[in-house]
């Protein structure tokens, strides 16, 4: 099903189902965390299912990093919900949901991080060195799965269409330099929240051993991995994603 995008007030997000809030961050390229499949899943399951789009090409130049996209956040949580939340980030949005659990304890109750970045990740900024040509792009967006025919032609014609505009390349780049600026090695014993961190065991760009880590360092962490999966489970094994997230959340409430 495909969802409609709400404008309220400074927001655009897509909303659905009724309960418990939970709040879907995309990554820097948003078509590559499509949330489609766990939008679904989850409204069915007693979760009131929100996904903001991330103003990462509507920030002025000297603001476009990750400390205002979390800003940003947090005025989306405050302003759309009552209690606190389910975050669940991938790639970049993972890494501003870090971001976000310890600047604000009190507005997550869950964190769920798959293929994050915040410790360090190959980016995907500063390497297009032929943009222009799009069988290099195909290529590119191939990569970040383990099965190639994941990257649609839709999919390939966002990021062609993102990496050959000259202000969102500009911003791209600029905010996969924040995310290397902003390590988060040690911030994470300093995270209490209970964390899920969801892999894909064959993930190239945020590699299996950044989920190794980010486990020993965070206090209160559960490691599950996704075999045959790239760095966007969610989009790549949605069902098995859903099933583990499910599972995992059921426990933590008990």
């Amino acid at each position: 099903m495909r969802f409609i995008t709400k404008k309220e007030k400074k927001f655009s997000f897509i909303e659905a189902g009724e309960g418990h809030p939970l709040i879907l961050l995309h990554g820097l390229m948003g078509g590559l965390s499509n949330f489609d499949k766990t939008v679904n899943f989850f409204a069915d399951k007693g979760y009131k299912v929100f996904v903001p789009v991330l103003p990462i090409y509507d920030l002025p130049v000297l603001n476009t990093n990750l400390t205002t996209i979390a800003k940003y956040v947090v005025k989306f949580i405050e302003e759309k919900t009552t209690e606190p939340v389910t975050l669940v980030g991938n790639s970049m949005g993972g890494h501003i949901g870090l971001i976000l659990t310890l600047a604000r304890p009190d507005l997550v109750q869950n964190l769920v991080l798959t293929g994050s970045s915040g410790l360090y990740e190959r980016t995907f900024g500063d390497s297009f060195p032929r943009k222009s040509d799009k069988e290099y792009i195909r290529k590119k967006t191939e990569e970040v799965f383990y099965d190639p025919n994941v990257a649609t032609q839709e999919l390939v014609d966002e990021v062609f269409s993102v990496v050959n505009d000259r202000m969102k390349g500009i911003k791209t780049v600029m905010l996969a330099r924040s995310a290397i600026k902003h390590n988060m090695m040690n911030d994470l014993p300093k995270i209490n929240t209970p964390v899920c961190l969801i892999w894909g065991k064959q993930d190239n760009v945020t590699p299996p051993d950044v989920a190794v880590d980010m486990n020993k360092f965070l206090p209160n962490s559960s490691l599950y991995w996704i075999e045959e999966c790239g760095h966007a489970a969610m989009m790549e094994k949605p069902d098995e994603f859903n099933e583990i997230l499910y599972e995992w959340l059921q426990g933590i409430k008990k």
